[in-house]
């Protein structure tokens, strides 16, 4: 008993320091991403749970997120220029309740909506960008986690994007199904011009942005991302290119974080 009783200002004290600790370890700046240069970052206003994809327009922020206590998911809508939160929709459908990486592509935001495990089951959703209404819904028999528009192909990518699938939007083609050249397990991903640009994780605390060309199904382009800090609010302690992100020229921009969560704004070299 006495032992326990000089053990008790001490732990007070260690318990005194903690507030501050956290202070201190919730990093205001990142690791960053390599050959990039962090401008800015923007705070999204309301609530966000586990974030997952990023989308964006000149005046729009999207985001799709997955409330895993309550087994839903969403997709959320931004003032880009203020971060003020317009709206979100449910996207959840029954088991299936996991959004992912979206591309967005003549007036369509296309998000797989996923049960939350591998080889299990998905629809791909088409979403109206101007009124976020449900256009049309295909199901498809395996976890799809992320999508990229390239013409009338959307390509996908499943549980850790170890699979790639093509599919013809317009219904006249098979689907195909394509190796992830990478190890990277990409959660996010865009076309810029014939180059599919995929973000991912490696582990907890490091990234890749990957640069794959189409026609030949090689990674032209590697750039290493760090972490967020594990301290909320300011990081789960995921790499930057973890979850959302996507990509304007030589303008990057990720959500790492879940919420309350921020946009970092990266500037590429050329």
């Amino acid at each position: 008993m006495m032992f326990v009783r000089s053990l008790r200002p001490a732990l007070i004290a260690l318990l005194a320091m903690l507030p501050a600790f956290s202070t201190a370890a919730s990093p205001e700046r990142t690791d960053g991403i390599e050959r990039a240069r962090l401008l800015d970052t923007l705070q999204l206003d309301g609530e966000l749970f586990h974030v997952q994809g990023l989308e964006m327009t000149p005046q729009r922020i999207w985001v799709t997120s997955v409330d895993r206590r309550h087994h839903r998911g969403y997709i959320h809508e931004f003032d880009r220029a203020t971060g003020r939160f317009v709206r979100r929709v449910d996207l959840t459908d029954g088991p299936r309740y996991h959004p992912g990486g979206m591309s967005i592509a003549r007036g369509s935001i296309w998000v797989p909506v996923a049960e939350n495990r591998p080889d299990s089951t998905s629809q791909l959703v088409e979403i109206d960008a101007a009124t976020l209404t449900v256009r049309r819904r295909v199901s498809f028999p395996d976890h799809l986690g992320c999508v990229a528009i390239l013409g009338h192909q959307l390509v996908a990518g499943n549980w850790d994007s170890r699979l790639l699938y093509v599919f013809d939007l317009t219904g006249q083609a098979r689907t195909r199904v394509l190796s992830n050249p990478s190890d990277t397990h990409y959660q996010d991903m865009k076309f810029v011009g014939r180059a599919l640009v995929a973000g991912g994780s490696r582990g907890l605390f490091s990234g890749t942005v990957d640069w794959i060309d189409w026609s030949t199904m090689t990674v032209a382009r590697t750039l290493r991302a760090g972490a967020v800090g594990p301290v909320r609010p300011f990081g789960r302690g995921g790499p930057l290119t973890g979850e959302g992100m996507t990509i304007e020229g030589r303008d990057l921009f990720v959500v790492p974080e879940d919420g309350p969560s921020r946009v970092f704004h990266f500037r590429l070299d050329a």
